[in-house]
Protein backbone atom coordinates (compact mmCIF):
# COMPACT_ATOMS: atom_id res chain seq x y z
CA UNK A 1 0.00 0.00 0.00
CA UNK A 2 2.88 2.54 1.08
CA UNK A 3 4.63 1.24 -2.06
CA UNK A 4 1.71 2.50 -4.36
CA UNK A 5 1.00 5.70 -2.45
CA UNK A 6 4.94 6.21 -3.17
CA UNK A 7 4.55 5.71 -7.06
CA UNK A 8 1.72 7.69 -6.86
CA UNK A 9 3.34 10.47 -5.57
CA UNK A 10 6.04 10.20 -7.51
CA UNK A 11 3.80 10.04 -11.05
CA UNK A 12 2.26 13.14 -9.74
CA UNK A 13 6.13 15.15 -9.15
CA UNK A 14 6.70 14.47 -12.87
CA UNK A 15 3.45 15.95 -14.05
CA UNK A 16 3.84 19.00 -11.67
CA UNK A 17 7.04 19.08 -12.99
CA UNK A 18 6.34 19.03 -16.41
CA UNK A 19 3.58 21.73 -15.92
CA UNK A 20 5.32 24.36 -13.54
CA UNK A 21 7.64 26.97 -14.68
CA UNK A 22 9.93 28.72 -11.96
CA UNK A 23 10.19 32.76 -13.33
CA UNK A 24 13.02 34.54 -10.92
CA UNK A 25 14.85 37.35 -11.57
CA UNK A 26 14.31 41.32 -11.94
CA UNK A 27 12.54 43.30 -9.42
CA UNK A 28 11.37 45.63 -12.10
CA UNK A 29 9.47 42.71 -14.07
CA UNK A 30 8.05 41.10 -11.29
CA UNK A 31 4.82 42.77 -10.83
CA UNK A 32 4.62 42.15 -14.74
CA UNK A 33 5.72 38.42 -14.41
CA UNK A 34 3.23 37.90 -11.51
CA UNK A 35 0.18 39.59 -13.30
CA UNK A 36 0.89 37.55 -16.38
CA UNK A 37 1.36 34.26 -14.45
CA UNK A 38 -2.46 34.71 -12.67
CA UNK A 39 -3.75 35.11 -15.89
CA UNK A 40 -2.15 32.45 -17.71
CA UNK A 41 -3.03 30.26 -15.05
CA UNK A 42 -6.64 30.92 -15.24
CA UNK A 43 -6.98 30.09 -18.75
CA UNK A 44 -4.35 26.90 -18.33
CA UNK A 45 -5.30 25.14 -15.03
CA UNK A 46 -2.49 22.52 -15.63
CA UNK A 47 -0.19 25.20 -15.66
CA UNK A 48 1.49 26.21 -12.78
CA UNK A 49 4.18 29.32 -12.77
CA UNK A 50 6.06 30.54 -10.09
CA UNK A 51 7.69 33.95 -10.05
CA UNK A 52 10.48 35.06 -7.42
CA UNK A 53 12.01 38.67 -7.31
CA UNK A 54 15.75 39.10 -6.78
CA UNK A 55 17.44 41.44 -9.66
CA UNK A 56 18.70 40.45 -13.16
CA UNK A 57 21.36 39.19 -12.96
CA UNK A 58 20.34 36.57 -9.89
CA UNK A 59 17.76 35.12 -12.59
CA UNK A 60 20.20 34.77 -15.54
CA UNK A 61 22.96 33.12 -12.38
CA UNK A 62 19.90 30.87 -11.59
CA UNK A 63 19.01 30.23 -15.34
CA UNK A 64 23.24 28.99 -14.93
CA UNK A 65 22.59 26.70 -12.46
CA UNK A 66 19.34 25.20 -14.02
CA UNK A 67 17.31 26.57 -10.72
CA UNK A 68 14.97 28.65 -12.99
CA UNK A 69 13.02 28.37 -16.76
CA UNK A 70 12.87 31.85 -16.81
CA UNK A 71 15.65 34.35 -16.17
CA UNK A 72 13.38 37.85 -16.05
CA UNK A 73 16.12 40.65 -17.13
CA UNK A 74 15.78 44.64 -17.04
CA UNK A 75 19.27 44.77 -18.78
CA UNK A 76 20.58 42.38 -22.02
CA UNK A 77 22.18 39.61 -20.92
CA UNK A 78 26.25 40.54 -20.56
CA UNK A 79 29.02 38.96 -22.55
CA UNK A 80 30.58 37.13 -20.18
CA UNK A 81 27.25 35.73 -18.86
CA UNK A 82 26.70 33.98 -22.12
CA UNK A 83 29.78 32.84 -21.89
CA UNK A 84 29.25 30.88 -18.62
CA UNK A 85 26.25 29.86 -19.80
CA UNK A 86 27.73 28.31 -23.33
CA UNK A 87 30.75 27.07 -20.91
CA UNK A 88 27.93 24.85 -19.35
CA UNK A 89 26.74 23.56 -22.68
CA UNK A 90 23.61 25.75 -22.44
CA UNK A 91 22.41 27.91 -25.14
CA UNK A 92 20.22 30.70 -24.05
CA UNK A 93 17.43 32.60 -26.23
CA UNK A 94 16.23 36.43 -25.75
CA UNK A 95 12.43 37.58 -25.84
CA UNK A 96 11.23 41.00 -25.55
CA UNK A 97 8.48 41.17 -23.52
CA UNK A 98 7.61 44.57 -22.74
CA UNK A 99 9.10 48.31 -22.37
CA UNK A 100 9.88 50.06 -19.32
CA UNK A 101 10.45 54.21 -18.71
CA UNK A 102 12.90 54.53 -16.44
CA UNK A 103 11.63 56.78 -13.81
CA UNK A 104 13.76 59.64 -11.69
CA UNK A 105 11.91 60.13 -8.54
CA UNK A 106 12.48 62.27 -5.62
CA UNK A 107 10.07 63.22 -2.40
CA UNK A 108 6.79 64.84 -3.02
CA UNK A 109 7.52 67.96 -1.18
CA UNK A 110 10.65 68.68 -3.30
CA UNK A 111 9.98 71.69 -5.10
CA UNK A 112 12.93 70.55 -8.05
CA UNK A 113 11.19 69.38 -11.06
CA UNK A 114 13.25 68.94 -13.54
CA UNK A 115 16.81 68.06 -13.74
CA UNK A 116 19.25 67.11 -16.90
CA UNK A 117 20.98 64.29 -17.31
CA UNK A 118 24.20 65.74 -16.51
CA UNK A 119 22.96 66.96 -12.91
CA UNK A 120 21.61 63.77 -12.44
CA UNK A 121 25.22 62.02 -13.12
CA UNK A 122 26.99 64.69 -10.86
CA UNK A 123 24.12 63.71 -8.05
CA UNK A 124 24.65 60.20 -8.16
CA UNK A 125 28.40 60.72 -8.64
CA UNK A 126 28.75 62.62 -5.13
CA UNK A 127 29.88 66.05 -6.92
CA UNK A 128 26.59 67.55 -6.63
CA UNK A 129 25.64 67.24 -2.44
CA UNK A 130 22.54 70.06 -1.89
CA UNK A 131 19.44 70.77 -3.58
CA UNK A 132 20.33 74.07 -3.83
CA UNK A 133 23.21 73.22 -6.29
CA UNK A 134 20.16 72.72 -8.88
CA UNK A 135 17.69 75.00 -8.27
CA UNK A 136 16.41 73.50 -4.53
CA UNK A 137 16.50 74.28 -1.25
CA UNK A 138 19.32 73.68 0.99
CA UNK A 139 18.92 70.44 1.71
CA UNK A 140 21.43 67.68 1.73
CA UNK A 141 20.53 65.25 -0.92
CA UNK A 142 20.24 61.60 -0.31
CA UNK A 143 20.47 59.23 -3.09
CA UNK A 144 19.02 55.78 -3.15
CA UNK A 145 20.26 52.86 -5.75
CA UNK A 146 19.58 49.46 -6.47
CA UNK A 147 22.32 46.70 -5.88
CA UNK A 148 24.09 45.66 -8.14
CA UNK A 149 22.80 42.63 -8.71
CA UNK A 150 20.05 44.83 -10.69
CA UNK A 151 19.58 45.41 -13.97
CA UNK A 152 18.24 48.24 -13.10
CA UNK A 153 21.24 49.77 -11.50
CA UNK A 154 22.86 48.73 -15.05
CA UNK A 155 20.95 50.07 -17.49
CA UNK A 156 21.27 53.77 -14.71
CA UNK A 157 24.72 53.66 -14.72
CA UNK A 158 24.86 52.79 -18.15
CA UNK A 159 22.32 55.17 -19.81
CA UNK A 160 22.09 57.80 -17.19
CA UNK A 161 25.29 58.46 -15.75
CA UNK A 162 27.37 56.83 -18.74
CA UNK A 163 29.29 54.02 -16.92
CA UNK A 164 30.55 56.82 -13.94
CA UNK A 165 30.74 54.86 -11.11
CA UNK A 166 28.33 55.75 -8.33
CA UNK A 167 29.62 57.64 -5.33
CA UNK A 168 30.99 55.89 -2.53
CA UNK A 169 28.55 54.76 0.04
CA UNK A 170 25.41 55.48 -1.60
CA UNK A 171 22.04 53.67 -0.12
CA UNK A 172 21.71 50.62 -2.08
CA UNK A 173 17.95 48.96 -1.52
CA UNK A 174 17.69 45.09 -2.16
CA UNK A 175 14.06 45.91 -4.18
CA UNK A 176 12.32 49.08 -5.86
CA UNK A 177 9.84 49.14 -3.89
CA UNK A 178 12.10 49.71 -1.10
CA UNK A 179 13.29 53.19 -2.98
CA UNK A 180 9.71 54.64 -3.65
CA UNK A 181 9.16 53.84 0.61
CA UNK A 182 12.75 55.54 1.64
CA UNK A 183 12.43 58.15 -1.14
CA UNK A 184 8.94 58.54 0.10
CA UNK A 185 10.09 59.25 3.72
CA UNK A 186 13.14 61.03 3.08
CA UNK A 187 12.67 64.60 2.10
CA UNK A 188 16.15 65.03 0.55
CA UNK A 189 15.96 61.84 -1.40
CA UNK A 190 15.91 61.01 -4.99
CA UNK A 191 16.27 57.38 -6.57
CA UNK A 192 15.42 55.55 -9.92
CA UNK A 193 12.08 53.02 -10.20
CA UNK A 194 10.41 51.53 -12.79
CA UNK A 195 7.62 53.47 -14.02
CA UNK A 196 5.10 50.66 -12.91
CA UNK A 197 6.16 51.50 -9.84
CA UNK A 198 5.12 55.18 -9.45
CA UNK A 199 2.83 55.91 -7.10
CA UNK A 200 1.26 59.42 -5.41
CA UNK A 201 3.81 58.53 -2.16
CA UNK A 202 6.88 60.12 -4.74
CA UNK A 203 7.46 63.08 -7.40
CA UNK A 204 8.65 61.95 -10.82
CA UNK A 205 11.48 64.23 -12.09
CA UNK A 206 11.23 66.05 -15.99
CA UNK A 207 14.47 64.42 -16.99
CA UNK A 208 16.85 66.28 -19.97
CA UNK A 209 19.22 64.16 -22.25
CA UNK A 210 19.69 67.79 -24.47
CA UNK A 211 21.32 69.93 -22.16
CA UNK A 212 18.37 71.70 -20.61
CA UNK A 213 16.59 72.71 -23.94
CA UNK A 214 13.77 70.20 -23.08
CA UNK A 215 12.36 67.77 -20.25
CA UNK A 216 10.11 64.86 -20.49
CA UNK A 217 8.56 63.39 -17.59
CA UNK A 218 7.98 59.71 -17.83
CA UNK A 219 5.02 58.27 -19.10
CA UNK A 220 3.54 55.70 -21.33
CA UNK A 221 2.62 58.19 -23.95
CA UNK A 222 5.96 59.68 -24.35
CA UNK A 223 7.67 56.46 -23.82
CA UNK A 224 6.20 55.32 -26.88
CA UNK A 225 6.19 58.29 -28.89
CA UNK A 226 10.08 58.19 -27.91
CA UNK A 227 10.41 61.80 -26.26
CA UNK A 228 11.54 60.28 -22.90
CA UNK A 229 15.21 59.65 -23.16
CA UNK A 230 15.43 56.48 -20.74
CA UNK A 231 13.27 53.87 -21.75
CA UNK A 232 14.78 50.15 -22.19
CA UNK A 233 13.31 46.86 -23.31
CA UNK A 234 12.29 43.74 -20.55
CA UNK A 235 13.33 40.78 -21.31
CA UNK A 236 13.09 36.65 -20.91
CA UNK A 237 16.23 34.64 -21.19
CA UNK A 238 15.89 30.78 -21.32
CA UNK A 239 16.93 27.62 -22.52
CA UNK A 240 16.60 26.23 -26.12
CA UNK A 241 15.74 23.33 -24.71
CA UNK A 242 12.94 24.19 -22.45
CA UNK A 243 11.60 26.11 -25.31
CA UNK A 244 8.49 23.72 -25.66
CA UNK A 245 7.97 23.86 -21.93
CA UNK A 246 7.88 27.81 -21.62
CA UNK A 247 6.35 28.90 -24.56
CA UNK A 248 3.40 28.62 -24.09
CA UNK A 249 3.19 30.78 -21.50
CA UNK A 250 5.46 33.69 -23.25
CA UNK A 251 3.14 33.49 -26.23
CA UNK A 252 0.35 34.45 -23.65
CA UNK A 253 2.86 37.23 -22.78
CA UNK A 254 2.82 38.71 -26.37
CA UNK A 255 -0.81 37.74 -27.23
CA UNK A 256 -3.32 40.77 -27.31
CA UNK A 257 -4.34 39.34 -23.82
CA UNK A 258 -0.93 39.66 -22.10
CA UNK A 259 -0.14 42.75 -24.28
CA UNK A 260 -3.05 44.28 -22.23
CA UNK A 261 -1.57 42.84 -18.97
CA UNK A 262 1.10 44.97 -19.72
CA UNK A 263 -0.57 48.31 -20.11
CA UNK A 264 -2.44 47.69 -17.02
CA UNK A 265 0.21 47.03 -15.24
CA UNK A 266 2.19 49.91 -16.06
CA UNK A 267 4.66 49.00 -18.66
CA UNK A 268 4.90 49.75 -22.60
CA UNK A 269 3.53 47.10 -24.93
CA UNK A 270 5.27 46.11 -27.68
CA UNK A 271 2.88 47.98 -30.64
Amino acid sequence: MNRTILIMAAALLLVCNANGQQVKGSDTVLPLSQKEAENYMKTNSTATVTVTGGGSGVGISALLTGTTDIAQSSRKIKFDERQKLKTAGKTVKETIIAWDALSVVVHSANKVGKLTREQLEGIFTGKITNWKEVGGDDLKIVPYSRETSSGTYEFFKESVLKNKNFMNGIMSMPATGAIVQSVSQTKGAIGYIGLAYMNRSVKAIHVSYDGGKSYTEPSVANAKSKTYPVVRPLYYYYETKSETKVKPFIDYILSPAGQKIVAETGFITLN
